[in-house]
């Protein structure tokens, strides 16, 4: 089965549809560097880097599915939540591809803010215009660690199934059997240069991650999050100001920081993935990233109602 995604990112979402059984069609993505991304881990022919709303409306017409990370700020509880009104809203471009393309299914990540009552007509609305397209909707807000990401992260996911499959979709169930903690998923990471305290500090980094947040191009930077974030990863052991070029060494004394690795397994990436930019973009990619293992199971989810 084909994919097409959009607001690919870094391709946290594609991994997840790969290893649901997805083949990428194609996966278009604005950010050059994130692009790159793409590129170095799905070669240069599956890539464009470019603006959703100018693709051609018939590219991607006959794909089985159409996936795509919309962008967050205009939802998002830490921006202004202009919603319709913020020039970063493409829930219209995306019901653009889709009525041309018409695939089986559809599946859209974003923030939970989507889901605030102030945005029940807009919600209304793209609803409508899909069902009019033939498709059945529903909504679910989900949070990664229940699917073993060791972070606290909350995600909205959208499905829409043509109304003859719609039956046989539904939402997958939690896998969690424990939570992972910080300490567990990184704590080889953390000791790789040999720093003498990182049996300790894996111990002392005994729960799982506060909500990574990458920010964006206008606001955020290599950082952890605003105060109240920083201020909790200060109780795991970690020094949210930032984010260091390599794990501490020998002799090391003091709160480490974290490296882009070890915010990438907290997010669910697989260590082989590959990251283009400076230290800030790949963070950055990192963060607004849809944990791989939540989008594998909505997808397997889905592939199993239209296959």
């Amino acid at each position: 089965m084909f994919v097409a995604e959009f607001c690919a990112g870094a391709g946290g979402q594609a991994i997840g549809l790969s290893e649901a059984g997805f083949r990428h069609a194609g996966l278009i993505e604005l950010d050059k560097d994130a692009a790159a991304t793409l590129s170095r881990n799905f070669g240069d022919a599956l890539v464009t880097c470019g603006d959703m709303r100018e693709v051609p409306v018939v590219s991607f017409k006959g794909v089985d599915m159409i996936a795509a990370g919309l962008p967050c700020p205009p939802f998002s509880v830490a921006g202004q939540q202009l919603g319709p009104d913020d020039e970063r809203d493409l829930f219209p471009a995306a019901l653009r591809i889709i009525q041309a393309s018409r695939p089986r299914a559809v599946m859209i990540e974003n923030v939970r803010g989507f889901l605030d009552s102030r945005f029940d007509s807009y919600r209304g609305k793209l609803f409508r215009e899909l069902v009019t397209m033939g498709y059945s909707v529903s909504v679910r807000l989900y949070d990664a660690r229940e699917f073993e990401v060791p972070q606290t992260r909350k995600r909205v996911m959208i499905v829409a199934i043509r109304e003859q499959d719609a039956h046989r979709f539904h939402w997958p169930e939690p896998i969690l059997v424990r939570q992972i903690s910080v300490g567990e998923s990184i704590g080889d990471l953390m000791a790789s240069r040999g720093w003498e305290g990182a049996s300790a500090w894996a111990q002392l980094a005994c729960e799982v991650a506060p909500t990574i947040v990458g920010g964006s191009k206008k606001h955020g930077g290599p950082d952890l999050g605003p105060t109240r974030a920083r201020a909790k990863w200060l109780e795991l052991g970690v020094d949210g100001r930032g984010i260091a070029n390599e794990p501490p060494g020998p002799g090391f004394s003091g709160t480490p920081r974290l490296t882009v690795p070890m915010v990438a397994r907290l997010q669910g990436f697989p260590d082989h993935w590959e990251f283009f930019g400076r230290k800030t973009s790949q963070y950055r990619q990192v963060g607004n990233a849809c944990p791989p293992p939540l989008a594998r199971e909505i997808a397997t989810a889905i592939r199993a109602a239209i296959a």
